[in-house]
């Protein structure tokens, strides 16, 4: 190990502290303290808890004022790259695409002092297992989940439908206006309060969203580019695309979100600006990433047809999301 350790060293900067994080939390504490006696300019620091700590590890950030006193949130899980959301209003609250660890949620809303009214997911998620239903479970809210993708599910729930409005306080978070497919056969959009476009797994700052997680990349690729090429391209450059998903560190902006205005991505994600048909449907279903690790389970746990204890969650969740092509 200490070997490892010596080599490491040429690459570190100096000049920023630099966090240990390793699969067995006693290697991050263990690294830590080889690293700091090797190089004492170095401020170095570990992660008590190690990967499990780092992949379950949640971060509210504030994305925005939004009408009247309301406000949205996003909340980063770095460790596996998904985003959730919360949007805040005259002692209410929305959350969308809630990772597991629901204490996260709940906890916030009473420190904000409100209470969670309504919880969304965009889609039937496979990478990740949805602490929404839980949520809504605990909190009495009520719980919408796109009725195309829940047609195995075993659980009650609202349909998210197309053009649904749903009022939370002041800010008007319109609640499926854009019914965008792709990803899933039932993936919707959010807007909120006019200004922000949640587009779940469909689009993502650096990339677009793959339609094969249910096996059916051929017949769900038509409806990708049907979102990504007009459904989009019908909305005003100035919303802020705001993803469940991110990939890479760049993807974040200086503050910690991952958020950027529409117009740029329509200029700059190179998903969207193949203009020719065909190749746009060889890149999403002949060039795929691997899929996400246990995405088959994980989906039986969404659908409630598997009820997994923490440890066997954890086990499923292993490995970096990809809901990508990119």
């Amino acid at each position: 190990m200490l070997d490892g350790v010596e080599s490491l060293l040429p690459q570190l900067p100096a000049d920023k502290e630099i966090v240990v994080v390793c699969a067995k939390e006693g290697s991050s504490i263990l690294v830590a303290e080889m690293l700091s006696e090797a190089n004492t300019a170095l401020s170095v620091s570990y992660l008590e808890g190690g990967m499990k700590a780092w992949s379950s590890y949640v971060e509210p950030i504030k994305v925005a004022d939004l009408s009247g006193d309301g406000e949205l949130y996003q909340f980063v899980r770095l460790g596996k790259g998904c985003l959730s959301y919360m949007v805040i209003s005259d002692g209410e609250a929305a959350v969308i695409d809630a990772v597991r660890f629901t204490e996260v949620f709940t906890s916030f809303a009473a420190q904000k002092n409100v209470k969670i009214k309504h919880v969304f997911d965009t889609h039937l998620h496979a990478d990740h297992i949805s602490g929404g239903r839980a949520i809504a479970q605990s909190t009495g809210a009520t719980y919408y989940l796109p009725p195309k993708d829940a047609e195995e599910v075993v659980f009650d729930y609202t349909p998210l439908e197309d053009g649904l409005t749903v009022q939370i306080g002041a800010s008007k978070l319109e609640v499926g206006a854009l019914y965008s497919p792709g990803h899933t056969i039932g993936s919707t959009s959010f807007i909120v309060d006019g200004t922000f476009l949640l587009t779940g797994d469909i689009l993502f700052i650096d990339s677009i969203g793959r339609p094969d997680l249910a096996g059916l990349a051929e017949d769900w690729v038509g409806d990708l580019r049907e979102t990504l090429y007009r459904r989009y391209r019908e909305l005003t450059e100035e919303l802020i695309v705001l993803p469940a998903h991110f990939m890479i560190m760049d993807e974040l902006n200086e503050d910690g979100t991952a958020a950027k205005r529409l117009g740029d991505l329509l200029a700059e994600n190179h998903g969207l600006n193949i203009k020719d048909e065909e190749q746009f449907r060889q890149l999403v279903t002949e060039h795929l990433p691997p899929q996400p690790h246990a995405y088959k389970q994980i989906r039986q746990v969404n659908m409630g047809k598997m009820t997994p204890d923490s440890d066997e969650q954890t086990e499923m969740e292993i490995g970096p999301n990809r809901c990508a092509v990119r």
